[in-house]
């Protein structure tokens, strides 16, 4: 393993505002830098009661205007929601502002609901044309032919690097087909995460862009000084996750004691399967977890994630997190 992230999605917990969750975002991404962490993502999401991160561009933007040298980037943007041309233009627009600092990672959700994604004006057709839409867009970031006539500017020439996100199959072979890094969302989909790897590592095809293959596996993360306290801190999120499956999203609750008193068995299979690809606990026990996280799945980078109630608990966890995952990166030297 050569790096280690964090994937944030701006939570906004209950009794806190949207200003409060952004305000959040930037104080975590330099307590990020400073603990050695090599990128900070945000992933766009829309009509989402406690995530704040759906203008994906703009806050980036912040991020890496409170940073100065931690990667800042796109975990990710959802393609079919926008035009690549404008998508061109507000990364190239970062990479000029931020230069060598940002990354763009595609998806091909539309990161909410139907009726939400059609209030977008996103086009609903098949996902075949995912893979020209990700062409279209590395070609403006690119260094566009003499007489072309549709240029991002800005954008052009900055080659943006481009990274395919999924949690399936599909993405593995988009990835490996075209020679692009790939990240998996393991940490709520881990269901086909050692499918997808092998597919992705095996098809690969060297580009212009990667001579050997570069996977970013997901986690959930939640540290803290005793096991107990870091099973009871991740609550929030697990109910969270519960509500989302029972059509109830709101904002990230306060934890609490009992799971079962708020959330039926069967939703609480669910949850806790999605959730599986994650270290939860005191510093031992999450060095640990990692490790083996590690160890199996084999990643060039590990990227992190994890959403507490608490903004100064949440920051403990991330510096925790950051000791393991610094300790298995000098192991991997």
């Amino acid at each position: 393993m050569h790096h280690y992230s964090i994937l944030d999605l701006a939570p906004v917990a209950e009794g806190q505002t949207e200003a409060d969750a952004l305000r959040n975002m930037v104080d975590l991404a330099r307590v990020a830098e400073a603990a050695g962490y090599h990128r900070y993502w945000l992933a766009e999401h829309h009509n989402m009661p406690g995530i704040a991160s759906s203008a994906t561009a703009v806050v980036i933007g912040q991020v890496a205007a409170a940073t100065t040298r931690i990667r800042v980037g796109a975990g990710g943007i959802m393609l079919p929601n926008h035009a690549p041309l404008v998508v061109a233009e507000q990364f190239g627009t970062l990479a000029h502002l931020f230069p060598g600092r940002i990354d763009l990672g595609l998806g091909r959700a539309p990161g909410t609901d139907m009726a939400t994604a059609r209030a977008l004006r996103r086009y609903m057709t098949g996902e075949e044309d995912f893979p020209h839409a990700v062409q279209e867009l590395i070609g403006y970031l690119g260094d566009a032919p003499e007489g072309a006539r549709v240029r991002a500017v800005p954008g052009q020439g900055t080659h943006v690097p481009v990274w395919i996100l999924g949690s399936s199959l599909y993405g593995a072979q988009l990835a490996a087909y075209l020679g692009l890094p790939y990240a998996f969302a393991s940490h709520f989909a881990p269901a086909a995460l050692e499918q997808a790897l092998h597919v992705y590592r095996s098809d690969f095809r060297p580009s212009a862009f990667l001579a050997r293959p570069y996977a970013m596996v997901a986690a959930g993360v939640c540290a803290a000084p005793t096991d107990d306290e870091a099973v009871f801190l991740r609550s929030s999120q697990m109910l969270s996750f519960a509500r989302l499956r029972m059509g109830r999203p709101g904002r990230l609750p306060p934890p609490v004691a009992d799971l079962a008193a708020e959330v039926p068995p069967h939703i609480r299979a669910q949850v806790d399967e999605a959730l599986s690809c994650a270290a939860v606990g005191a510093p031992d026990t999450v060095h640990r977890q990692l490790a083996a996280i590690v160890e199996r799945y084999r990643p060039d980078e590990l990227i992190v994630t994890g959403m507490v109630h608490d903004h100064a608990a949440r920051l403990r966890s991330f510096q925790i997190c950051a000791e393991a995952l610094k300790d298995l990166c000098h192991q991997a030297a």
